[in-house]
């Protein structure tokens, strides 16, 4: 499927993964290194890397507004990177948001049985870089498990900035209390502050988010949150710096809740993980080509 071998796709979660291109990624981490582990997915070929660091953005560029071949497709994984733990005075440092002041990092949650959020982006933005390769984008990730900590959330929202990206999509997953499940898609509120003005992006980014809600739930069978959204599957919030400071239109995407068990039953079965890079995938396309 989408040119990820079969036993890619079907590979237990807590399975030694895949080698991908270039040799292991370090564990990953959330704001958004420590032992080396390898990929549970191989590294589609011909994604360019950008830094990395806790988080998934994909950053994507509509060439005239027409079609996906040529877009500058952009991926930043959520989920602390493990070094964070020991770089807790870098990470703790406020940066600004544009609505005040905000740790420039934070570490991730993980399933009960210690399925880290940071490995799930990782191999969520895999996926779903080969995706939207296939058609026709090129994709960056803003980190690959290749650095000692963060990157900062300002930091990271720039990435997107200077690639001139027309979509970026930060892929997360929660860590809500049980009995909380579904996804919901986070937008950015109209912000103007600071270093922050979504004015010019808070209408596109609502397109995009409501693409990739419908598409997500379509494909991966998954319902809106029960929780957060009002069971649309959409959130606003002005309180999230990668939002705020973001100058191309830019969701947050939270795939399910780590923490209850039926949510975790899904988010760790390769699988499903496809699906959700489908669905995913199919959102971002569908806003690319207008």
């Amino acid at each position: 499927m989408s040119g990820l071998a079969a036993d890619c796709q079907d590979a237990p979660a807590g399975e030694p993964a895949a080698r991908g291109v270039g040799g292991w990624a370090g564990g990953a981490g959330a704001g958004e290194p420590g032992p080396r582990v390898p990929l549970e997915c191989p590294r589609p070929g011909g994604i360019a890397l950008g830094a990395a660091g806790a988080g998934v953005d994909l950053l994507g560029g509509r060439p005239g507004g027409i079609a996906v071949p040529g877009a500058v497709a952009g991926v930043d994984q959520h989920g602390d990177l493990p070094g964070n733990r020991d770089h807790t005075r870098e990470i703790n440092k406020q940066v600004d948001i544009g609505t005040g002041r905000k740790e420039c990092d934070t570490t991730g949650t993980a399933t009960n049985d210690g399925y880290a959020e940071a490995r799930f982006t990782l191999d969520v933005s895999h996926r779903l870089g080969a995706l939207l390769e296939a058609e026709g984008a090129r994709v960056r990730l803003t980190h690959d498990a290749d650095r000692p900590f963060g990157p900062c959330i300002d930091e990271r929202a720039r990435i997107g900035n200077e690639a001139k990206a027309d979509a970026v999509v930060s892929v997360h997953a929660d860590g809500s209390a049980v009995g909380n499940r579904g996804f919901h898609v986070i937008l950015p509120a109209g912000v103007e502050g600071g270093g922050a003005d979504t004015s010019k992006i808070v209408k596109s980014s609502a397109d995009l988010g409501a693409r990739i809600a419908e598409h997500f739930a379509r494909t991966t069978g998954s319902a809106p949150s029960n929780y957060i959204g009002g069971n649309t599957g959409l959130d606003t919030r002005d309180d999230l710096g990668g939002l705020n400071l973001s100058t191309v239109p830019k969701v947050f995407v939270e795939c399910g809740n780590m923490r209850d068990p039926k949510d975790a039953a899904l988010l760790t079965a390769a699988r499903w993980r496809q699906k959700a890079a489908q669905g995913l995938a199919d959102g971002i396309t569908s806003y690319l080509k207008g």
